[in-house]
C-alpha cells in the first residue's frame, strides 16, 4: 500500500452540533423589544392651538389635523401624548418641546410648553 493510499484510510471524525427546536431559534434570534414610552405634552394657558399645531408638525411630523387634535385634546384633558415610543426617543422629543421656544402669537408666553415622559405599560 503505497503512503497515498493509507493517508486516505485515516478515520476522521466530525462532530455536528444538534439543530436547536424551532421555538428556541425563534426566540434567540428576535431582538428584546424595549418597553413603550409616552411622550406627555401638558396644557397651560401661554401657548396658542396654532403654536401647538406648529410644534407637532415640525417635531412630530404630524399632519395639520393630527396637530390640532393634539392642541384640542391637551386643552380640554390638560395633557396629551403625543409619541410612544423607545425611552431614548421619549426623552429626545420631550427635551424638542421644552426647547421649542415661545409662543410668538402671545406676547404674555414666556417660553416653552412642559413634556414629561411616562412608562406607557403599566
Amino acid at each position: 500500500m503505497s503512503q497515498e493510499e493509507s493517508m486516505f484510510d485515516e478515520v476522521v471524525t466530525v462532530a455536528v452540533a444538534e439543530p436547536e427546536s424551532q421555538q428556541e431559534q425563534r426566540s434567540s434570534n428576535k431582538p428584546k423589544r424595549q418597553p413603550p414610552y409616552h411622550v406627555i405634552l401638558w396644557d397651560d394657558t401661554d401657548h396658542s392651538f396654532d403654536y401647538v399645531i406648529t410644534m407637532m408638525k415640525r417635531l412630530f411630523r404630524m399632519p395639520i389635523e393630527k396637530g390640532y387634535q393634539v392642541a384640542k385634546e391637551v386643552d380640554s384633558s390638560g395633557r396629551a401624548i403625543c409619541m410612544t415610543t423607545t425611552l431614548e426617543l421619549a426623552e429626545l422629543k420631550r427635551d424638542q418641546i421644552h426647547a421649542f421656544g415661545k409662543d410668538e402669537l402671545l406676547p404674555r408666553c414666556k417660553g416653552s410648553m412642559s413634556a414629561t415622559i411616562e412608562p406607557a405599560e403599566g
